[in-house]
């Protein structure tokens, strides 16, 4: 049995992908899109690495079937910017050097966008509550914090942390 078309729309294009409308849109993202900014964690949507955007607010994208995606506009790290013209949070991160390994980082990102996107001047504590769930192992967070605090127009000196 053939699996259903179902249509996308990722990174601002329309895509159309041959698979159960049950797929995690990680699977779709990485393996028929050829986007790797998102990343397979824990594959329990806990640990952040997947973390994309779905109409501006941050989702899980490892335990979100592509049903749920139809006519919804989906963003990976690769559509917040373009190599000429990195988006504010990209810069922030690279800036302060807000990464180790890497694994962590477009979940981190994708986090930090979608709080910005809801609340541009967000104080460090906000900061520190959207992404409590993203998990770095290398230990990065206090670059973590700089870069978001950067992006949202702020600094960390300055938050008196």
């Amino acid at each position: 049995m053939t699996p259903p078309t179902i249509r996308l729309t990722v990174n601002g294009a329309t895509h159309e992908v041959d698979a159960a409308p049950d797929t995690p849109l990680l699977y779709v993202l990485r393996n028929d899109l050829a986007l790797n900014g998102p990343k397979y964690g824990c594959g329990l949507g806990e640990c952040g690495a997947c973390t994309v955007l779905i109409d501006g607010k941050a989702a899980r994208s490892c335990v979100i079937p592509i049903q749920g995606c139809v006519d919804r506009e989906i963003t990976t790290l690769e559509g917040l910017g373009s190599r000429a013209e990195l988006d504010a949070v990209q810069q922030a991160f690279i800036a302060e050097q807000a990464a180790q390994c890497g694994y962590c980082l477009s979940g981190m990102i994708m986090t930090t966008k979608a709080l910005l996107n809801i609340n541009p001047h967000p104080s460090l504590d906000e900061i520190r509550a959207a992404l409590r769930y993203n998990f770095c192992r290398c230990g990065a967070h206090i670059e973590v914090l700089r870069a978001a605090m950067r992006a949202a127009g702020h600094s960390l000196e300055a938050a008196g942390k």
